[in-house]
């Protein structure tokens, strides 16, 4: 639109205006604008165009110089445990010095997690979040822990957008009687977190199934009825390793996906992490469910094949997920789109001397499929005219980045988290040019140091108790 045009305009009032940035939408036509800009206002995207014409067209109250950046929806992470967030590096270290005892789950992360108070997990999510947003993720899914509540406090104190979850197991012997709940407390405690949090803008609360092996079929059938009920969906984790399998089969003679089909909760409101011990058949009954799923790279290609490619060719809504900070020690989104090429490689690619699946395929599922396992897809999934303010801007002029050809590629293969330069949530800017605007981070740090010690001690002790190596 030329200059002319506006002689006689006045600019439109705006809260925020991203200019100069090379845009890249994500969405459906794969839309790129070089030179582009972002106009908000509110929590909604308003217009998207060149910074030509945008300069002309709004007033903002607050200008973002996005030059040299490349300009994209946030990273949602669809598979998290907040409580274990400092854990970061403990498995690692333990497995340096020791062979570590599995299942690491039950034997490391349930003790962990046991022992915590509501403080600690409070400062697991100031940690974990400021972690995320750092690293250019804009939305999570809990898979369920203790004290939800005081995650979803942190997630408000961070200014993230994400989805809370309550640990619920009411079975199996073997797991602290402290952490596991009778099946009607599990039901009614699940269904009063949902409802504490409905109103809330930014976090929201989902229901939670640790996972098939902890639980009876009846907390199973009751939360598939639940999440209808409250118009939300249920966070499990399914065939991840090869005891959840053998259980399944044991118990009800069919594999995991059947047997949850069976019983009515394979279906759109489930929401399903790691995804990984799947077959031919499992794949195809999962895609006619409508249920979502997760694949976390960092860490499911070391229990087997995982079969990404085959799901996204099945349109089955699988996002990527970090799994905490276990995997990898990082939250970096960016790193776990590359590793979920690497994978998709051996797996898909090498063995038929083809090409199995590309990086901006990856990095597009990673935000389009979030988007989707969050029932948020009306609202994010790609920066377009309507959805909610969640862009991240991404440094694009480093060394190792020079030159941007296309920012597709650049910000596909050649971009980390740590390239992450501002951060907007829900129209709000968290992060400016790697500075938090919402939290003191050096007192954040210096409370959870504090904090950590005291942590650290009471896991020690649990783990002894338990003749847990560590």
């Amino acid at each position: 639109m030329s200059q002319s045009k506006f002689t006689n305009f006045q600019p439109e009032d705006i809260d925020i205006i991203i200019s100069g940035g090379d845009v890249v939408t994500f969405d459906e036509r794969n839309t790129v604008i070089l030179n582009g800009c972002v106009a908000i206002k509110g929590n909604k995207i308003l217009w998207i165009g060149t910074s030509a014409e945008g300069e002309l067209r709004f007033h903002a109250r607050e200008k973002i110089d996005a030059r040299g950046t490349i300009v994209m929806p946030g990273l949602i992470d669809t598979h998290y445990h907040t409580g274990q967030q400092l854990l970061r590096g403990s498995l690692s270290a333990i497995h340096r010095r020791h062979l570590s005892k599995s299942p690491h789950w039950k034997n490391y992360y349930v003790p962990f997690e046991v022992g915590l108070t509501p403080d600690d997990v409070y400062y697991s999510g100031l940690a974990g979040y400021t972690s995320m947003i750092s690293v250019g993720t804009t939305c999570f899914m809990e898979a369920g822990g203790p004290h939800p509540d005081e995650m979803g406090r942190a997630a408000h104190d961070v200014g993230i957008r994400g989805y809370i979850a309550l640990n619920t197991m009411d079975f199996d012997d073997t797991i602290p009687h402290a952490y596991r709940m009778t099946t009607s407390q599990a039901l009614k405690e699940n269904e009063a977190l949902v409802k504490r949090w409905e109103k809330n803008e930014l976090v929201k609360a989902s229901l939670s199934l640790r996972q098939l092996i902890v639980s009876t079929e009846e907390l199973r059938t009751g939360l598939a009825h639940l999440a209808s009920q409250l118009d939300t969906f249920v966070h499990t984790h399914l065939s991840e390793g090869t005891y959840e399998v053998d259980y399944a089969m044991e118990q009800y003679s069919f594999r995991p996906p059947e047997y949850f089909s069976r019983i009515g909760l394979l279906n759109s409101r489930l929401h399903c992490a790691h995804t990984i011990l799947m077959t031919k058949s499992d794949l195809d009954l999962f895609a006619k469910s409508g249920a979502t799923a997760c694949h976390c790279a960092f860490g499911n290609y070391g229990v087997g094949p995982h079969q990404f490619t085959a799901m996204l060719e099945r349109n089955i809504p699988v996002g990527l997920g970090t799994d905490g900070p276990g995997g990898r020690c990082t939250l970096d989104l960016f790193e776990v789109a590359h590793f979920a090429v690497l994978g998709q490689s051996i797996v898909a690619g090498m063995p038929y001397h083809a090409s199995a699946i590309g990086y901006e395929e990856s990095l597009a599922a990673c935000i389009r499929n979030g988007a989707k396992a969050a029932r948020l897809d009306k609202n994010l999934g790609s920066l377009s005219v309507g959805k909610y303010a969640d862009i991240i801007l991404v440094g694009a002029e480093d060394y190792d980045q020079f030159p941007v050809v296309d920012p597709v590629v650049t910000v596909s293969q050649n971009c980390v988290g740590r390239d992450v330069r501002t951060v907007i949530v829900n129209g709000r800017i968290v992060m400016k040019n790697r500075e938090f605007l919402t939290i003191d981070i050096k007192g954040m740090k210096k409370a959870i140091e504090t904090q950590y010690e005291d942590i650290m001690r009471r896991y020690h002790t649990a783990l002894r108790q338990n003749n847990t190596p560590y």
